[in-house]
């Protein structure tokens, strides 16, 4: 890791945080956040705001008529959308947008990593639906910006691609230490200050700074909904392991046992949901 020029009274893991650059809040998720929190949302007029950026109203429209988000209806406009698939849903497809706007694919393990943020987003919102366990707008939230600090990362240290991987393949130690050894801080704690500065929720940004920490599954002190957010993506885990054609997927060996008996799911349950999924992922 590079030495870090600070005032020797500084606390070093501040600075490394300031270090790393987190984009800013996009204007129009400010927009759409300001008018998602009026006691009357207007659907209208987060017509309006999205359909100013026509590349985003594109994208969106693309993405809103995927098979996962529930609706067997075509939408052709921004409005058709919002009515087919709710308001919160398109907010969070369009945040969504902007974040990969805001970190863009500019190598192939950048490209590699939205591929598999979008398709871990749409794996949370399947299972959000099926098993009727929170939001599945902010399943969707979680699932996608939950590993952005893997991106963010892998703009600040040279290295950290090779601590990645080497985490990944780590069968017993938290993802997280592994990268705290080696770099001081980890992909949840600089997701987490992500999702704290664009706005979003304080359950996404919590589930964020614990999805590698399966004991909070358990703990009983921690609200339901960040505990679903940590069970399902777990499912989701197993399931884009077993879409790439992985045997074994080392963070449900981890968490699983945790997860299932946190959603009441059997083992044929679990079987019959990826099997699902795997339908979904294939169309």
């Amino acid at each position: 890791m590079n030495n870090l020029a600070v005032p020797r009274d500084a606390d070093p893991v501040d600075a490394l945080i300031r270090s790393i650059r987190i984009p800013p809040r996009p204007s129009l998720l400010a927009d759409l956040q300001r008018e998602l929190s009026a006691a009357d949302p207007s659907p209208a007029a987060i017509g309006r705001i999205i359909a100013s950026d026509v590349g985003m109203s594109g994208a969106l429209l693309k993405l809103a008529n995927s098979p996962f988000y529930g609706s067997t209806r075509k939408a052709k406009s921004i409005d058709q959308a919002i009515l087919f698939l709710g308001i919160n849903q398109v907010a969070a497809l369009m945040t969504g947008l902007l974040a990969r706007q805001a970190i863009p694919s500019d190598s192939a393990a950048l490209a590699a990593f939205w591929d598999l943020s979008t398709r871990r987003a749409q794996a949370m919102v399947f299972l959000s639906r099926r098993l009727r366990i929170g939001a599945p707008d902010v399943a969707h939230t979680f699932g996608l910006f939950c590993d952005t600090g893997v991106a963010l990362l892998l703009n600040r240290f040279p290295g950290y691609a090779a601590t990645f991987e080497a985490a990944c393949l780590e069968p017993q130690c938290r993802v997280t230490d592994i990268e705290d050894e080696r770099h001081s801080t980890n992909h949840a704690a600089v997701g987490c200050l992500l999702a704290r500065n664009w706005g979003l929720s304080s359950d996404v940004s919590v589930a964020i700074l614990h999805h590698h920490d399966y004991s909070v599954i358990d703990d009983a002190a921690t609200d339901d909904a960040v505990r679903s957010l940590v069970a399902l993506a777990l499912l989701a885990e197993r399931s884009l392991q077993a879409y790439q054609g992985h045997a074994v997927s080392l963070e449900w060996e981890k968490g699983g046992e945790r997860a299932c008996a946190y959603l009441g799911l059997s083992d044929d349950e679990i079987t019959d949901l990826l099997d699902n999924l795997h339908d979904c992922f294939s169309h």
